[in-house]
């Protein structure tokens, strides 16, 4: 006995709109549905501890039925793996990344007879989305984000204080504030698939991964002279005192906040290839980080 077409939305939205946000908002509902969610992004989603069963590898599976994994590089070699899970899921969820074009991404949805295309929602943050529109150098891909979309989920402001003349003279679509976003929400009826071929920046990421300890007040020094082209870092960085931080980094907002003290610091990081080159990085980051290298051999030998 055949199975009907899989229904696939993708969610898609610039660096730090809240995609994330949405979709454990989504997963954590008492909705019945089985929910695949395929993550494509260079930072892992972070799953509320209580609504875990497991996590190995690169799957997480949740108690209410829900099932989140790491996309990887072929798209196609993941929706296959989707399509043969048993049971099967009922809904599939892409998580595009920041900069990535969700409509392309969605296509996937035409060339597999297996699936079916169940919309493009794009999560606008409403508070930058002016700001980001009118960017010369991004401008033109947070425009295709917002055209392709079957629906705007604005985030971090109401809807009274969003753009929202703006955003339906690009996409005259429904929108809904985040918080009131419910998994109903994003079962569209019939989305219109709209193929747009808007060219985009190119970007690079940085990394960095060491078994040093930091001060707040050096981290922040970090964080406060990163260069302007960097618009979005994650990390988990081991403390001096040891008490961990959390770093999260979108465009001039920054946040740093107490965790679980991590085995090592980690931070990845992404940016603007054409202003973030390999000198820019290295003038930025290993003065900070050689300094901080040398503190931890003092505190060892001293």
């Amino acid at each position: 006995m055949s199975l009907p077409p899989l229904p696939v939305s993708v969610i898609g939205g610039y660096l730090g709109a809240g995609k994330t946000t949405l979709i454990n908002k989504i997963l954590s509902e008492d909705h019945g549905a089985r929910i695949l969610v395929l993550v494509n992004d260079f930072g892992a989603i972070n799953i509320d501890a209580s609504l875990l069963i497991s996590a190995k590898d690169d799957t997480i599976e949740l108690a209410n039925g829900c099932v989140c994994c790491t996309m990887g590089s072929d798209l196609f070699m993941a929706v296959g793996d989707a399509l043969d899970r048993r049971p099967r899921p009922d809904h599939l969820i892409i998580e595009a990344s920041g900069v990535a074009d969700p409509a392309k991404i969605a296509e996937v949805a035409r060339a597999e007879p297996d699936l079916s295309y169940a919309g493009i929602v794009t999560v606008v943050d409403g508070l930058r989305v002016r700001d980001l529109l009118n960017d010369p150098q991004i401008g033109a891909q947070i425009h295709g984000q917002i055209a392709c979309a079957d629906l705007l989920i604005v985030s971090k402001t109401p809807l009274d204080d969003a753009p929202v003349s703006e955003l339906h003279e690009i996409s005259p679509v429904s929108l809904i504030a985040a918080e009131d976003v419910r998994f109903e929400s994003i079962l569209l009826s019939n989305p219109e698939f709209k193929t747009l071929h808007v060219g985009h920046s190119h970007y690079t990421s940085w990394s960095h991964e060491g078994a040093e300890s930091w001060r707040k007040e050096d981290l922040m020094a970090l964080l406060n002279a990163r260069p302007k082209a960097l618009y979005r870092v994650k990390g988990h960085v081991r403390g001096d005192d040891g008490t961990g931080m959390l770093v999260q980094i979108v465009g001039p907002e920054v946040s740093v906040t107490a965790t679980e003290q991590p085995q090592r610091t980690q931070f990845v990081g992404i940016g603007l290839a054409d202003a973030l080159t390999a000198d820019v990085l290295s003038n930025w980051s290993e003065p900070y980080l050689q300094a901080t290298q040398t503190l931890m051999a003092d505190t060892v030998t001293g």
